[in-house]
Formats: structure tokens, sequence, C-alpha cells
């Protein structure tokens, strides 16, 4: 494995929703190319492969030089496991190279029963700090896809840390960018029941959206350009360049693939592949305010009719980017003319070689056969991914070879070097995956936390509430002492040191418990002497993910928010399990905040709303260096107590609520009732696509 990138070759890493996509990556000069099967894929829009199709892509690569990763990146049910394992199994004995996985789970289980096969921890866990690295590296993963919200100076750190470990970094460089972090986006599936987490995601963040002075779509950002820093990401450590698009055309996958081939191989990318590129798509231009810290209103932008206008007008002229094979694999050729032996064609690519023989040639009647006209007619290799580096021909004196013939014998060749090279070489993987039996009914009342933005909104009577979870950023003042304390570090962690910092104070102040809603905030918390509650951020969804957050040291786990509450009764965890049973949600984990579309921060005081086409407000939330947009209304489910025993404890998530406000709801979910306002059942009874 490359342990880092900083004087190696740069892999460009393209996308491949179908085989023609597939074609137009690997001739356009893909080192690696992505793709998805027809179940478990974060496009499941895409046209995608069934087995007979991703066999042959595999072949079709493995012949290429080119290798090859399965996106198996969506968060999986527990019904789902068999299924998804079974098909990274038959990936495997395809030849695939990796699979790059989002579930916590699933990659345990992976790992568990084909060990040889390698895993990537998808762009879906967000990771975006260095603490994380050595987490996954423990759980089995030999590469990271690094958030798309990182910095220049922040990716140099973070490839430091993946180096002294071990593990390859894969970094996203062009295509479509998410206003929210991905794997932390709930808005497509609170909104229309389409998981963004589960590969359906609608866009609706394309949709109107507006903030005070901002354009009117303040949850949709321009695409992602990186194609000037390939050198500084190469100079970092970076091992895979990734571009994003298994949903657009071929005509864009084969510019953006040759483009950045070009500034990785050359320096500089020829202006009028730029100029194709820029055009095959965008959204209103392109942005890199991520890695270079220049965050706000320049980084958004939408589709317009001159996007399309432009791609129409450029897509004819990049057919001929992949209309023919790229011919990029060295050979040796040795051809043998000898007196009364038949005509010998050996092709050697390093590894694999192979021979064939045609007729014994004849005498010369008139011009004979030489060395410089045989050489001549062996190099020609156009129609196969073929080159001759070396030709070598031993040719008796006074002999003649049809050229026909010589044509034929490098065809068979190529072809059989071809069948050599699509061997996978490798033990077949047997795997079987056999689920544990269900977990055992809880029939009692879920025990009640209570999460409270500020200190100053928690009522005086915390009857019934066994825990109290406070945000690390407020001041920890006046809590009662009969309830245990639980800091609740953000999703969104902008500096590790500052979290750490604040983690020693809340210590200090009693507090021996920390709510994590990622990989790094259970590192940061288990190192600064916390037990850890996982929060729903680390979207456990299934049994093996329970298991394989409590193997990062979480003593109890708050459930995705995407879970049915009958899946949650089921869910068979090692640790108490919880849902969020009140609350509005968060259903976007901003880097760049939407409101800042319309201000800079120094006159903001600190959040404020975004109002969608149908007059609905949703409050957008800072919280150290990060922003959240929250649900318009909440959940509710304290009328419907008997379900709820799905659930070992439930979390009361209260925001803006008054002192008042808070009481009311305690009281009514220690006695049952209905809502006082207008409220959401979430996805817990209707799911999610």
């Amino acid at each position: 494995m490359n342990n880092g990138n900083k004087t190696g070759k740069a892999e460009i890493l393209a996308p491949a929703g179908n085989a023609e996509m597939l074609t137009a990556a690997v001739r356009s000069g893909a080192d690696a190319v992505y793709f998805g099967a027809k179940e478990f894929s974060a496009r499941r829009n895409a046209e995608n492969f069934d087995d007979e199709a991703l066999k042959k892509a595999a072949e079709y690569c493995r012949i290429r030089g080119v290798k090859t990763y399965l996106a198996l990146n969506i968060l999986i049910k527990d019904g789902e496991m068999q299924s998804a394992v079974d098909l990274a199994r038959r990936a495997y004995n395809f030849g695939v190279d990796g699979v790059i996985v989002a579930d916590l789970g699933l990659a345990a289980v992976l790992r568990r029963l084909i060990p040889e096969l390698s895993l990537h921890a998808s762009t879906q866990m967000s990771v975006h700090t260095h603490a994380a690295l050595a987490p996954l590296k423990k759980a089995g993963f030999c590469r990271v896809v690094a958030a798309r919200e990182m910095s220049f100076c922040e990716l140099k750190d973070f490839c430091a840390e993946a180096d002294r470990l071990g593990i390859e970094v894969e970094v996203f460089v062009h295509g479509a960018l998410c206003m929210s972090m991905s794997g932390q986006c709930l808005l497509s599936a609170f909104l229309g029941s389409r998981s963004g987490n589960r590969g359906l995601c609608a866009g609706p963040c394309r949709l109107p959206f507006s903030a005070p002075g901002g354009t009117g779509y303040d949850l949709s950002l321009k695409d992602l350009s990186l194609i000037h820093y390939i050198e500084k990401l190469r100079g970092i450590g970076v091992t895979s360049f990734k571009i994003e698009g298994r949903m657009k055309r071929p005509e864009y996958v084969a510019a953006a693939t040759a483009a950045y081939r070009s500034a990785a191989d050359n320096g500089f990318v020829p202006e009028e592949l730029e100029s194709a590129l820029n055009g095959v798509f965008s959204r209103s231009g392109f942005t890199d305010g991520y890695f270079t810290g220049r965050l706000g209103r320049d980084m958004f932008g939408i589709r317009t009719k001159e996007d399309v206008a432009s791609a129409a007008s450029v897509l004819p002229a990049l057919h001929g980017l992949y209309r023919a094979e790229r011919q990029n694999i060295k050979i040796k050729v040795c051809l043998s003319v000898k007196n009364g032996q038949p005509v010998t064609l050996s092709l050697d690519d390093g590894k694999n070689s192979v021979s064939v023989s045609g007729s014994v040639p004849e005498r010369a009647l008139t011009k004979a056969a030489d060395d410089k006209a045989l050489k001549a007619g062996l190099d020609k290799f156009g129609s196969t991914p073929y080159t001759a580096a070396e030709i070598s021909v031993a040719c008796d004196s006074g002999l003649f070879v049809r050229a026909s013939e010589l044509n034929e014998l490098r065809r068979k060749a190529a072809e059989m070097l071809d069948r050599k090279r699509a061997e996978t070489r490798r033990r077949k993987s047997a795997a079987v995956y056999n689920p544990g039996g269900p977990d055992c009914p809880n029939n009692h009342p879920p025990r009640l936390f209570a999460r409270f933005e500020d200190p100053s909104l928690i009522p005086d009577d915390l009857n019934g509430i066994e825990a109290l979870i406070l945000p690390i950023e407020k001041e920890p003042d006046g809590l009662p002492g009969n309830v245990r304390l639980i800091a609740d570090i953000p999703r969104g962690i902008s500096s590790e040191e500052a979290v750490r910092r604040r983690l020693r104070v809340f210590k200090n102040r009693g507090f021996n418990a920390a709510l994590c809603g990622n990989i790094s905030a259970v590192r940061l918390a288990l190192d600064e002497g916390f037990s850890v509650l996982a929060d729903s951020g680390l979207n456990v969804l299934n049994s093996e993910s329970a298991a394989a957050v409590y193997a990062m040291g979480a003593e109890g786990i708050v459930l995705s928010s995407e879970i049915l509450l009958s899946d949650a009764a089921r869910l068979n965890s090692p640790v108490p399990k919880g849902i969020t049973a009140y609350g509005k949600v968060p259903l976007m984990l901003f880097r760049n905040c939407p409101l800042k579309n319309g201000r800079d921060c120094s006159g903001c005081p600190g959040g404020g709303t975004l109002t969608d086409r149908r007059n609905v407000s949703f409050r957008v939330r800072c919280r150290m260096g990060y922003c959240e947009l929250l649900n318009s209304v909440p959940v509710w489910l304290a009328d419907r107590k008997d379900e709820l025993s799905a659930a070992d404890f439930a979390v009361l998530y209260f925001t803006d609520e008054s002192k008042r406000r808070a009481a009311q709801v305690i009281r009514l979910y220690l006695e049952g009732g209905a809502c006082p306002e207008e409220y959401t059942r979430g996805l817990y009874f209707r799911g999610s696509l």
C-alpha cells in the first residue's frame, strides 16, 4: 500500500455510472474508477452495474491497468446486511480492488468475513479532522475519503497523521458540492422520505431557500474545482484525486478525467481542454472556497440557462477524448522468423507473457523480409491498450512473411494477453453472513435525557430527567446536582484543540460523559477521560453498527434519526440504545453558513432563518465554526408512549423553547399527551426510501 504520495504518481479516480462512462474514464486517463451496483450505492438513480456488467467492468479495467472500487456507501438496515455482504463477496471474486463503505457495521462484517478486501471510508462518514484516523485504522480501513469541507491547512495536518498511521487519503477535486457535510444531511429524508444517506437524495437544497439579503437559492453551492492545486495536494501526501459525477454524462467524465490527468502529469491543462471542462457542467462557475478558506457568497451558485447552453456547445468535441483506446500498457514484442520453423510472436508486459505461432515462412521470390520492415509492421497496436516499448526481431535471411499473417498474429497475441491480464488471481471468497439473534424487547418506558441549547433554558423542575446534556461552547453554570451531566460535542469540529479545552472545563464542572456525533469526537472524548454516548450523527442504523460503535468505546448509542421505531425495537445493541424522541432535529451541517449568502459574520447575531418556497422557516444555528439547519417543527412521540419502549432512553432535544415550554414537554413525556403545537413524527413510522 502507498502510505503517502509526496513523490509518487497521482491517482486520478473517475466516476462511472454506466459502461459508456467507464470507457470514457479509462480512455481519458483514469488510474482508477468507482461505480455502484444495482443496490447499496449512494447514487441509486444512476444506471449502475448488474453482476454481469460488474464482472465485465472489472475485467475491462484490469486489462488496462486501471483499479476498480465499488461504492457500497449507504447506511444498511439489519434486514439488508446479508445481501450487502453477498454483493461485496461477489465483487471481490470478480476482482474489484476495494469497496467504499459508509456503514461502520458493514465495514466490520466485511473485515471479519473477507479480510483481504480493501476498505475505503466513504465521505459519508464525515471524516473532517485527523482524530478520526486512528479509530478508522483500527477498524480496518486502508483509505479515507476526506470531507470536502476541509481547507488546505487542515488537509496538510490530516495527511501527515494519515502517513504516520499508514492510511491513504482520497480527496474530491472536482464536481458537485452538497451544502451539508456528507453523511449529516436529513433534509431530503425529512421533507420527502428520500434519504441521501440511503442513496436517493431528491436534491431539495437546489430548490429556493431564502436567507435575508440572499439570492433565493441559499442552499445551493457552485461545483468544486481544484484543478490548479494538484501539485499542492500531491505535495502534502494525497493519494487519490477524486472526480464526482456518476449521474453526469460520459462527455463530462472524459473532460474532467483528461484535464486532471494533464494537470497531474504535465503541471498544466491545455487551454482548450480547460475551457471544455468549464463548459460541460457548472453551476454559475466553480469554487475552491473550502480549500482556500474563502467562505461566503462567492461559493453559492445554481445551474443557469447559460450553463446548459454552454454544455450543449462543447459536447460534440468531447467525444473525441474517448473514441480510441488509450495505449498506456507498455509491452515487449519479440518476433522469430526462422527457416523451417513457424513464425512466432511473443508479447510480455513485465508480469504476463504470451506466444502465438503461424505458418512456416516461405523463401522470398523478390524482396525478402528484414528486421526494419518487420519492426514497422509490429508497431501497430492501435485497437488495443498496448504500446510497443521494445521490439526485437530475429529473422533469417531470404524469407518472406505476409503482412496479413503478421497482423493476425499480432491480433491473436493481444487477445491472449487480454485474457491473461483479465484473470483475477486471487483465492475466491465463500464468505457467508449469519445475522445474530434479535434483541430482547424492552418492555419498560425509556429513561429521559434532556439536551438544552443554553443553561438559561433549563426549567427548575427536572424530575423524571436522568441526564442533562449541554453544548460544550456554553458555560455550564448553575446546574442541578441530582442528574448526570453530559457534554455535547458539535458534529462539526473546526479545532480539535478547542474541543479538548472545552472538555477540560466541563470535566472540572462535574461532567463525566460526552455526546459524540462523529468519530473524531469519540476519540477526543476518550482521550480526555470521558465516557462516550454516541449521537445520531454516527448513523447507527443496524445491529452491526451498534457493535462497531461500542468497539470504538461507546457506552450508549442514540440511533439514527432515519430508523423506523419498529426496527429500533429489534436492533441488537451491546449497550443501551436511544432515540431523539422530541425536538427540532438538525437536518444539515454546514461549514459555509447559508446566511453568508446575504451577510457576513460581523453583522450576524449567531444565527437566523431560511425560508423555503412554501414560506416555511428553518432556523440556522452556529456552533464553534460550523452551522446546523434545524427542522421547522419538533418531533413528537409523547402520545405514543407504548412504542417508545423500543428504546432504552429517549433524548428530548430543546433548542429555542422557553423554560415553561420545556417543563410542559417534559411533563407530557412522563405522563403521555398530545403535542401543543404543530409537529412531525419524523421518520420513525413512515421511514424513507
